[in-house]
This record gives C-alpha cells, sequence and structure tokens, in this order.
C-alpha cells in the first residue's frame, strides 16, 4: 500500500506541523516590547514567570511572581496555586526566557493549565531569542 504522502514518518512529520501551526494561532502572544509599553502606561497585567528558577532569581520583569517552570508537574501546580485566587477574568501575562521562542518547553503548558482553569485573559511573551537579549538589554524595567 502506497501512503499519499510518500513514507510513513512524512504523513507524521506533516500532522505535527499543522497541528503545531493550529495550536500556535490560538495562542495570544505580544512582543517584549508590547509587554514593556503596557506596563509603562498601565493597568499592568499579573505577570508570570514559568521558567527556571535561576532566571528569576537573577533577575525577572518588575512585579512578576514566581510560579515554577511550565514543563514539569510541580511547576504547574505552583502555577495553579498562585492564580487561585485571582479573578478568572483577570489579565494574566506568561513569560519564561530562557530559550528562544520556538524551543521553549515552558509557556505553552502553562497557558494550557490556565485556559483549562477556565482563565480567559491569558497572553504569552513572546521571546525572540532569550529574556537577558530581548529584555533586559533593551532597558525594560527588572527587579
Amino acid at each position: 500500500m502506497r501512503l499519499p504522502c510518500g513514507k510513513l514518518g512524512a504523513c507524521f512529520t506533516g500532522v505535527t506541523i499543522l497541528l503545531a501551526a493550529l495550536a500556535a494561532a490560538e495562542l495570544p502572544l505580544v512582543s517584549p516590547k508590547e509587554a514593556a509599553e503596557q506596563l509603562k502606561k498601565g493597568p499592568a497585567p499579573m505577570i508570570v514567570q514559568v521558567g527556571p528558577n535561576v532566571l528569576y532569581r537573577s533577575k525577572h520583569i518588575a512585579g512578576a511572581i514566581y510560579a515554577g517552570p511550565g514543563n514539569k508537574p510541580e511547576g504547574l501546580e505552583l502555577l495553579k496555586a498562585a492564580v487561585k485566587d485571582v479573578a478568572h477574568d483577570r489579565e494574566i501575562l506568561l513569560y519564561c526566557g530562557c530559550c528562544p521562542w520556538d524551543r521553549c518547553p515552558n509557556v505553552k503548558p502553562a497557558i494550557e493549565v490556565l485556559k483549562e482553569m477556565g482563565f480567559t485573559k491569558v497572553k504569552a511573551m513572546q521571546i525572540p531569542t532569550n529574556f537577558k537579549t530581548d529584555w533586559i538589554d533593551q532597558g525594560y524595567p527588572v527587579e
């Protein structure tokens, strides 16, 4: 039997790419510049860092809270605890910054958890390179 897309692996790869594109299309994103502008003019969203703790301890967006790495069950549990008393219509901005956006393992699982919990205004900051290059080196506010 001949598959329409050639080899079986090519079919799976094509389906995977299509599913990733569909998921990305539903993911509300903001650039670091847009996030910094919103922080400047207000009102500020709840800002949650969902990457490695070492990044948060080093420098993080002013006013951000740490909620654990989004790619680990314990990180997602910390995220749930951090937002348990937050109104579901409050704007929440998630970011990581550990690596380029297309390789980040933390933000997408964190967004999915918040959506499953009923949060309606969740966005992710799309960091092209890393937090240092795309936020700190741009002079955006850190603590």
